[in-house]
């Protein structure tokens, strides 16, 4: 069984940081990992995410302000995210890829708000 489980959500002023962060239980840590995020009333978007050759793909609205790492070792996606602003509100989910089977993490909250 596959679970992504995140943390490291909450509420932030504008320009502040936090950072996420999705572990992954069970045999499975694929390459294909990414965050995305869902606001109110709208779809959930692709935020960060690793390519095949390891290289990394970002959003224009988050590009110089986050960053995605992992630490294989301990079966952990980050998503640093720096320079918050209020349009980054919204639920944040970890996202893998194994095989052409997704699976979701339970997602966590992060509100930009002064």
């Amino acid at each position: 069984q596959v679970q992504l489980v995140e943390s490291g959500g909450g509420l932030v002023q504008p320009g502040g940081s936090l950072r996420l962060s999705c572990v992954v239980t069970g045999r499975i840590f694929s390459i294909y990992m990414g965050w995305y995020r869902q606001a109110p009333g709208k779809q959930r978007e692709l935020v960060a995410a690793f390519t095949r050759d390891g290289s990394t793909n970002y959003t224009d609205s988050v590009k110089d302000r986050f960053t995605i790492s992992r630490d294989n070792a301990k079966n952990t996606v980050y998503l640093q995210m720096n320079s918050l602003k209020s349009e980054d509100t919204a639920v944040y989910y970890c996202n893998l890829n194994f095989r052409g089977a997704l699976y979701w993490g339970q997602g966590t909250q992060v509100t930009v708000s002064s």
